[in-house]
């Protein structure tokens, strides 16, 4: 850290509690994640730090329990300091598949009404498969955080219980989803025409629940 201070490095601090493990339930997590954030600014000198609440059984950021320990600790420290936050994203599912978007969706919309700076984001299929992973997943990560902001805090708390609601009966056999290389023009560097037909029917479903993404 001192070396780090000295050099005039930005300092990036990253701690992810986890849900349902030593820390104990949603409550005590949170408190958990409250606590760790502010030690994060004064053992590491931090410029900002990077959260990530995981669950115990599923090893994602997205669950239910998840958003709810990262919204609560985000508000809470959002609300009495001037610090900033950031939040990583680990989904079950992996790209091109509508599953992935939305849980993508779900964290997004939480972390823009919570009031987190910044995104991290996306390490989908839980960020251990090898290629699995995509531009696409971050540009809707983007998309649905710009559309989310503003929104009313009540309006947002009833879409994110039944977007969550959407995916969360899945777990057990989320799709996996395809590599990089089998949804991209790897020449090109552009999705494939699939991956935007399901970027699009996971749009789609935002906007039905009341998401005014691309608009």
């Amino acid at each position: 850290v001192a070396h780090y201070v000295l050099a005039g490095n930005v300092i990036m601090c990253e701690q992810m509690p986890i849900y349902g493990g030593y820390a104990g339930g949603l409550e005590e997590t949170a408190i958990v994640d409250v606590a760790t954030t502010l030690n994060a600014f004064v053992m590491t000198q931090a410029h900002y730090h990077l959260d990530g609440p995981i669950h115990v059984r599923w090893g994602i950021t997205t669950a239910r329990e998840s958003l709810a320990v990262a919204a609560h600790c985000a508000r809470a420290v959002e609300a009495n300091t001037h610090l900033l936050l950031a939040n990583q994203y680990y989904t079950l599912a992996g790209p091109c598949t509508v599953m992935c978007l939305l849980e993508t969706a779900a964290q997004a919309i939480t972390d823009t009404a919570s009031g987190r700076e910044l995104l991290s984001g996306v390490a989908s299929a839980k960020g251990v498969a090898t290629n699995y992973t995509t531009a696409m997943e971050a540009r809707f990560m983007a998309e649905v955080a710009r559309a989310a902001a503003g929104m009313e805090l009540d309006k947002i708390n009833t879409m994110l219980d039944k977007l969550v609601g959407m995916y969360e009966k899945d777990y057990k056999n989320a799709p996996k989803g395809k590599t990089f290389v089998e949804c991209y023009d790897i020449v090109k560097l552009t999705p494939t025409d699939e991956y935007l037909q399901v970027y699009q029917e996971a749009a789609q479903i935002l906007r039905e629940l009341g998401l005014p993404i691309g608009k």
